[in-house]
């Protein structure tokens, strides 16, 4: 009997023991499962929190300042006092050193080239049909220059060898040009440029080539101003996703202080097609600019600007108002968030053309007529009292036509 009880005894203190394991085991699981499970929330909910409270970050915006210059020609009377005997060679940097820091400043300048570089074999010539030194688009680089517009009345002055030289020639040099072309490839691929994060596409267009005919076969080698042509060119423009389109015109009439219906026509088509900056030229005089406020067909709306003609840059031309002109200067602002492009100001240099009607290096300069004014007024004999008279003058005029410069940076730009 005591056999049989330490036996069952025996028995009973096993199954305890794994009684205690079974339950041991149990509470463990349950300890484990809690515990991730537990943790798993409060991850969740830390993750939740930060979340919640992370700030995004506001993507910056970006600006930049452009330049632009009014018709570079070349007349023979301007070649020629570049000309150095010594060394045979040509040098037309004292005529912008005091418009140099102007435009070199600007984190893209755009000029317009009316002349041609066909090469000294072809001899170099003024009006009616230029050919220029190479030089001079040396000396364009060095001033800061960094787009010239080569669609104008006198691109075929040379022909269509003039055309394709001048071409070669500023590849040659560096400088970026739109507007004449040596294919068709060429004429349809579109001028881009990267300033500061902003992409800027470039055209331009004239009204014609002084009755020189195109060349049959080669009519990819200008831009003439044509709406079929303008629109094509705007819509393979778009296609690069540029943030800002700047569009060369070369219209108008010659000497005239304001601009024609053509103009105003050509302007509101070249807006409601995507043109956003419109510089125009040929006229030899200044004409008006303004700011638009631009609805297009969709309803969304995006600022403009036009400046119908920016006179003569440089030139030997006497008639007086064929003399001045500016340098515009341009501030235009990216939103970072939205990507719309703002113009937040413009503003303007005045320049004249000095002729000093004597022989040499200094026969022609470009002068900073606010500067020179200023300088003459606190005493300095840099200039006669009878240019200082001229310059008051051409202030008076260029300031009455072109208006006072524009700050819009306080406006919404969403």
């Amino acid at each position: 009997m005591n056999q049989n009880i330490s036996v069952s005894q025996k028995r009973n203190r096993k199954n305890f023991r794994k009684f205690i394991i079974f339950t041991l085991l149990i509470g463990l699981i349950i300890f484990l499962f809690y515990s991730f499970f537990s943790n798993g929330n409060k991850n969740i909910k830390e993750n939740m929190i930060t979340s919640s409270n992370t700030v995004p970050v506001k993507k910056s915006d970006t600006s930049v300042e452009v330049a632009v210059t009014g018709d570079i020609m070349c007349h023979s009377t301007n070649f020629k006092q570049a000309y150095d005997p010594n060394t045979k060679t040509y040098d037309f940097s004292s005529v912008f050193s005091q418009v140099k820091d102007y435009i070199s400043s600007a984190d893209i300048s755009i000029g317009n080239l009316e002349t041609t570089f066909a090469g000294e074999s072809r001899g170099y010539s003024g009006y009616p049909t230029f050919n220029s030194p190479a030089a001079l688009g040396n000396d364009l680089l060095d001033i800061g220059i960094d787009v010239i517009s080569t669609a104008n009345n006198h691109s075929l002055d040379k022909g269509y060898t003039g055309l394709v030289n001048t071409l070669d020639e500023l590849d040659k040099i560096g400088l970026s040009h739109n507007g004449t072309y040596r294919s068709a490839e060429e004429q349809n691929t579109i001028l881009y440029k990267d300033v500061n994060g902003i992409k800027f596409a470039f055209l331009s267009f004239s009204y014609g080539t002084n009755g020189i005919p195109v060349p049959s076969g080669k009519e990819y080698c200008i831009n003439l101003i044509d709406k079929n042509l303008i629109k094509k060119q705007l819509q393979i423009a778009k296609q690069g996703n540029p943030d800002v389109i700047c569009v060369n015109m070369h219209w108008g009439l010659e000497y005239k202080t304001k601009q024609n219906s053509e103009q105003e026509d050509l302007a509101n088509f070249l807006f409601k097609n995507g043109a956003d900056l419109i510089f125009g030229s040929h006229p030899h005089v200044l004409q008006p600019m303004e700011k638009r406020e631009i609805t297009l067909d969709d309803g969304t709306k995006k600022d403009g600007f036009v400046v119908y003609s920016l006179g003569n840059f440089m030139s030997g031309q006497i008639i007086p108002e064929t003399r001045n002109s500016i340098v515009l200067k341009l501030k235009l602002t990216k939103n970072g968030e939205t990507g719309k492009i703002k113009i937040d100001s413009y503003d303007y240099i005045p320049t004249y053309m000095l002729d000093t009607n004597t022989i040499g290096s200094n026969k022609y300069k470009i002068l900073d007529i606010r500067k020179n004014i200023s300088e003459y007024e606190s005493g300095s004999k840099n200039i006669s009292s009878d240019l200082y008279t001229k310059l008051k003058f051409s202030l008076k005029t260029i300031e009455t036509l072109m208006g006072p410069k524009m700050d819009f940076s306080n406006t919404s730009n969403e």
